[in-house]
């Protein structure tokens, strides 16, 4: 394509990202949005008018150089768009896919002033899918320097720490307390959003085939090993470990069959192949009047789970004449504060789920075999900001109603699980459960120990995660050659 004028890159439409039509992806577990063609991730490319002063890198927590791997694609080097967005990003397949590209680089590109911003995560997702494809790059590890780091967890925040660690030389030994790594990545975030086999996997493997990293899955630290017997070993520790420890409401009820975590629910579809029963020998139980508590990506992932797992049901079930399964959103405040992406409520609704806003759960009734049949909710109406921004919301008086439900779902948030700080002297801890540590350099109260993720921040985003994996893993590296001390 000829070079084109300033004004005719304006005039290009942003360009949709094929994706399964509702009707049928309701149906399977496999991936909605189909991705880029090349032509499709050059014409796109192509509406990149190609900043002096990009003010699209200010939003990207890992600092790619967005402008000059979308003009890469745009001139149809692939190779060079691989090379230029895994200098700083280790897992460019993952972050196009799950990253909230919207409210994050998106959101300060200038065409978005007056029209629609370059969809920069569509093309990033094209780029990281190309060099799964295609391996065009290996990455190299640095001249041995002789360290040991250490690596709790291999969620997004640790396998960039570990890449970043990997590619300066030093020797890392990553331990994971599940049987496949991945942390969130694998048990977290649905088939349909993010394929395990055909991205994750094969983005860890690569990089642990590249770099020499060792991954030893089944430790379960604070129980197979403390950080203090780490410590022993290692001349360096990062944490990674998440926030995997459930919130639930503290109403009545919560004890009933029925009732369970959006955590739990999610390990069970999406680690143990739940929804693949009885292929995988770990069968998943999905009510026909479900309801998840909740209004984040989890709670999204959740509904949009329970949907599918309603439809292969009944398809199992053929012949078998059975109402109709539904899936409700109930959440305490408005559509407008609902804090999920914006494109993940629209799946959501173009897949059938119901949103019940301003409406919030005060009881979850049972049967007389202690199973759910009901909840008593109040409804909300919202008063004034707080803490968070968001407006408050208040009950109604006298607005009590039940509402028929058989399975309700807590996708409420997540804290760490304390089981990790076992035997680990000197780790101070928020009193959320949180580890302090410095925000830039992921330094903890604990000489030789960093952390980074949601284990420090609460539950937050994949590439947050990475971009304080990555921050920890240069600082590391700067102990390590004995820059500075504790």
């Amino acid at each position: 394509m000829a070079q084109l004028t300033q004004k005719e890159r304006m005039k290009i439409a942003r360009q949709e990202m094929p994706q399964q039509a509702p009707e049928e992806r309701v149906k399977n577990f496999e991936e909605v949005a189909l991705g880029y063609t090349l032509e499709l991730a050059k014409l796109e490319a192509e509406r990149c008018i190609q900043c002096k002063e990009p003010h699209c890198m200010e939003g990207c927590p890992v600092e790619v150089t967005i402008p000059e791997f979308i003009r890469a694609v745009r001139d149809g080097d692939m190779a060079e768009a691989v090379r230029i967005m895994k200098n700083k990003n280790n897992l460019p397949a993952i972050c196009g896919r799950v990253c909230p590209q919207e409210v994050q680089c998106e959101s300060r590109c200038i065409l978005g002033k007056k029209g629609e911003p370059v969809a920069i995560g569509r093309i990033e997702r094209f780029v990281g899918d190309y060099e799964l494809a295609n391996k065009t790059l290996t990455l190299t590890r640095g001249p041995a320097t002789g360290k040991k780091v250490a690596v709790i967890g291999s969620g997004p925040a640790g396998l960039t720490c570990a890449v970043d660690l990997g590619r300066m030389g030093h020797e890392v030994t990553i331990y994971e307390s599940l049987h496949t790594p991945g942390g969130v990545l694998v048990y977290g975030i649905p088939e349909f959003r993010l394929p395990k086999e055909a991205v994750i996997r094969a983005e860890i493997e690569t990089a642990a085939k590249d770099l020499g990293i060792r991954i030893l899955t089944d430790y379960v630290i604070g129980r197979t090993l403390t950080i203090d017997e780490l410590q022993a070993e290692y001349d360096a520790i990062f944490m990674g470990t998440g926030a995997g420890l459930p919130m639930f409401m503290r109403i009545p009820g919560i004890n009933l069959n029925g009732v369970m975590s959006a955590n739990e629910f999610l390990t069970r579809v999406n680690l143990m192949k739940g929804y693949k029963f009885p292929n995988f020998d770990t069968p998943v139980k999905v009510g026909k009047r479900v309801a998840v508590i909740g209004a984040g990506n989890v709670a999204m992932d959740s509904a949009r789970s329970a949907v599918r797992l309603q439809s292969l049901e009944a398809a199992h079930n053929c012949g078998q004449p059975e109402p109709k399964g539904e899936v409700h959103i109930v959440y305490r405040r408005s559509s407008a504060e609902v804090p999920a992406r914006l494109e993940e409520v629209h799946h959501a609704k173009e897949e059938g789920v119901i949103f019940d806003f301003l409406t919030n759960p005060i009881e979850i009734l049972g049967d007389d075999k202690n199973v759910v049949r009901a909840m008593r909710c109040v409804r909300m109406e919202l008063g004034e900001p707080d803490q968070s921004g968001r407006r408050s919301p208040v009950p109604i008086q006298g607005s009590e109603f039940e509402m028929e439900v058989d399975q309700v779902i807590f996708a409420l948030g997540t804290s760490p699980n304390p089981l990790v700080f076992n035997n680990a002297e000197g780790l101070e801890r928020t009193k959320y459960g949180t580890v302090v540590a410095d925000k830039e350099t992921g330094r903890t109260t604990s000489r030789g120990i960093w952390a980074g993720g949601d284990v420090v921040t609460g539950a937050a985003t994949v590439i947050s995660a990475m971009g304080a994996g990555k921050r920890a893993a240069a600082d590391i590296d700067r102990f390590l050659k004995g820059e500075f001390d504790w």
